[in-house]
């Protein structure tokens, strides 16, 4: 907060605010003046264009404190909608059995008692200049501005001016049902001073009406002078509903604590009446509660009347048609991305272990850090495009530097441990990037392997060498190498459709997002683009179809059912996974280009997956398979086995959904491929097409 400001403040706010004012100067001045660690909101949140005071966009992580570590969050459900620990983990980006534990609930879908504040552990970590958990939002009604997403939705936790910053490509005045917002909940960690005093957790308490700092202290058995501290108030200042004090602690919250004599919320009209018996004395001294109280009210009465008429305006906008930017999307071409991608439900996180292993698994590096580590981004760490091979404390590493909001990804990736799945180590947000940081694959992408040594005279099976992301210098990959590979990518595939909580679809499958690691075994990569299966019904109460009227993708991977009605299941995972096998059994790219003259730009695109209908069929099927595999591969493969993998690839490339295998079904068919060709010698045949039959 700026100097000039603080004068003005002086000013013209009432008395009991000048010693805030003197007390936060004191300690930007000296650290060693107080233990106070925070600035208190002060009401400025629900001022949305009129103040963007570092207290309404987070909690400062500048102060030495820890960069990441355990917080824990109070939520109030607004809605009926987010009631039970999975729904609050949908919305919070939390972890669903935490959630559940810490609440004493049943199970993760038993709905909590109506009204009942919830104690929600997250991960917090500096994120810029502030502390932040991250979580994302779909706009569902055309009434939604982020003042009623910060104080509504998210009761509190966030503020309109920190959802302004943190999602810069969206007009805050032309929101529009159906966009996807990054959402920063305010969080803190302990700082230096908390930590010598025994506090090893902060709470974000959400205020609500009648309360003081001394009844929440009381509460939590914290020493008042102590929360008052931590959030540069003092004893006669002012605070509001809606806003946020950061509670102190030496071990972690219960629910005991957080219900204990929680105060019911307000008939929505009226202000709750002075304490009965109260002296003279205690009326004064407990004054600024129900000036507190009365501003507050206030001001959720005008955002009513300025709801309603952004209803009205938005309305008439959408009838008129769609507005400017409701189609922009991430800017990462990186991810696989593209502008105007379906904004997506936030995927429920998976339930694991204890939301402290995963602050552990997740490192928060310092840009300075990562730039040593590949020479300031130079061009001979450049893997390609934006990602950079870097070494960090002896270890390689893939760091990719991404724009917008990837917090999708992280998401998923920091709750995943499968040995096929690309593994996330760490972050760091520098100058508005964010920069991931994965275990590093030292043989790049299968679309390396499979399509760049087309271009070179082919040689012999690989031998192990290369350790480079770049596709100069590739060998070829054998037979048995093509199966396991697959069968890696199918077990991975596997466990996101079938093994996690909810669900996922990758969405965005493809070989150049399979990487190989050191012995050659795939993992999947880049999840920019997945969501979860999340169950929908319609206005009949039947279940129905998730449905997207922005459909992104690769030419070639893409399953007709998407590309033509926006229709998202795990099929589509499915069908890219049967065109990634065509790939490994002929080495060609899902898509081609052919000259055309028929066609006015002269080209013509040739899919792979429809090709291969024409090449299992017809009278000379033996013939046509030898021309279809990739001749790399010589004779050096299984007829029979081969053959049998294409029939399994055009099965799941089937333009009808319901046509296609599971896959669970597809890894079992492939558990029988890769058994047999484990078991494979090409001395044992003459031919190798010798056991099976013309069709």
């Amino acid at each position: 907060m700026g100097k000039p400001k603080q004068r003005q403040q002086e000013q013209e706010q009432p008395p009991v605010l000048f010693s805030l004012s003197v007390f936060f100067l004191c300690f930007l001045i000296s650290i060693g003046c107080s233990d106070a660690q925070q600035e208190y909101e002060n009401n400025e949140q629900d001022n949305c264009y009129g103040t963007n005071g570092s207290s309404t966009l987070g909690y400062s992580c500048s102060g030495g404190g820890s960069r990441s570590c355990t917080a824990y969050l109070t939520f109030r459900a607004a809605a009926p909608s987010y009631q039970s620990p999975v729904d609050i983990s949908n919305l919070l980006s939390a972890d669903a059995a935490n959630i559940s534990s810490v609440n004493g609930a049943a199970d993760a879908s038993s709905p909590l008692p109506d009204g009942r504040p919830v104690l929600v552990p997250v991960a917090c970590a500096c994120a810029g200049a502030y502390y932040q958990h991250n979580a994302t939002y779909t706009l569902k009604s055309a009434s939604e501005i982020y003042l009623t997403v910060a104080n509504g939705t998210f009761a509190g936790l966030s503020t309109c001016q920190a959802l302004i910053a943190q999602n810069p490509r969206y007009e805050s005045h032309n929101l529009s049902v159906g966009l996807t917002i990054a959402v920063p909940l305010r969080c803190a960690c302990p700082s230096p001073n908390q930590t010598a005093q025994g506090y090893k957790y902060l709470l974000t308490y959400v205020v609500t009406w009648g309360e003081d700092p001394s009844a929440i202290a009381g509460r939590f058995g914290v020493d008042p002078q102590a929360l008052l501290d931590a959030n540069s108030l003092s004893a006669d200042s002012t605070i509001y509903p809606f806003t946020t004090l950061l509670v102190p602690l030496r071990s972690e919250p219960t629910e005991q604590q957080l219900l204990a004599a929680s105060p019911p919320p307000p008939p929505s009209s009226t202000l709750p009446p002075p304490p009965s018996g109260s002296s003279s004395s205690s009326s004064s001294s407990n004054k600024w509660v129900f000036i507190g109280i009365g501003i507050g009210a206030g001001l959720l009465i005008l955002c009513g009347i300025l709801a309603g008429l952004l209803t009205v305006r938005f309305r008439r906008r959408r009838a008129a048609g769609l507005p400017p930017g409701y189609a922009k999307g991430k800017t990462n071409s990186e991810s696989g991305g593209a502008p105007g991608d379906a904004p997506m439900k936030r995927p429920a996180p998976l339930i694991s272990s204890d939301v402290r292993n995963v602050i552990e698994s997740l490192a928060v590096y310092e840009h300075g850090e990562l730039e040593r580590a590949t020479g300031f981004f130079g061009e001979e760490h450049r893997i390609k495009g934006s990602v950079y091979r870097g070494v960090i404390n002896g270890d390689s590493a893939a760091i990719k530097r991404l724009k917008g909001d990837v917090s999708n990804e992280i998401n998923i990736l920091k709750h995943i441990n499968h040995s096929n799945v690309v593994r996330l180590s760490g972050f760091c947000v520098h100058d508005g990037d964010t920069f991931l940081v994965y275990e590093f694959a030292d043989h790049g992408s299968l679309a390396d392997w499979l399509h760049h040594h087309h271009h070179h005279h082919p040689h012999h099976p690989h031998d192990g060498s290369s350790n480079e992301w770049s596709s100069g210098g590739r060998g070829y990959l054998s037979w048995k190498q093509r199966v396991q590979i697959a069968y890696d990518v199918a077990d991975g595939l596997n466990y996101l459709h079938n093994y996690t909580n909810p669900p996922y679809i990758h969405k965005n499958l493809k070989s150049s997002n399979i990487l190989l690691d050191a012995e050659l075994r795939a993992k999947l990569s880049n999840f920019g683009l997945a969501r979860a299966v999340l169950p929908t019904t319609d206005e009949s109460g039947e279940s129905a179809p998730q449905m997207t009227r922005h459909v992104v993708g690769t030419q070639g991977y893409m399953a007709p059912e998407y590309l033509e009605h926006g229709l998202v299941t795990p099929q589509l995972d499915v069908f890219a996974f049967g065109v990634i096998m065509l790939e490994l059994l002929s080495g060609r790219e899902a898509a081609s280009f052919a000259d055309d003259k028929e066609t006015k730009g002269g080209e013509k695109a040739l899919l792979l997956w429809e090709s291969i209908s024409g090449v299992l069929g017809g009278e000379d099927v033996r013939r046509n398979f030898r021309g279809f595999v990739d001749p790399y591969l010589q004779s050096d493969y299984p007829f029979d086995l081969a053959f049998a993998m294409a029939e399994l690839a055009m099965r799941c490339v089937s333009r009808e959904p319901g046509a296609r295998p599971s896959i669970g079904e597809v890894l079992v068919s492939l558990s029988a491929i890769y058994n047999a060709a484990s078991d494979w010698d090409p001395s044992d045949y003459s031919h190798s097409g010798s056991m099976i039959h013309a069709r």
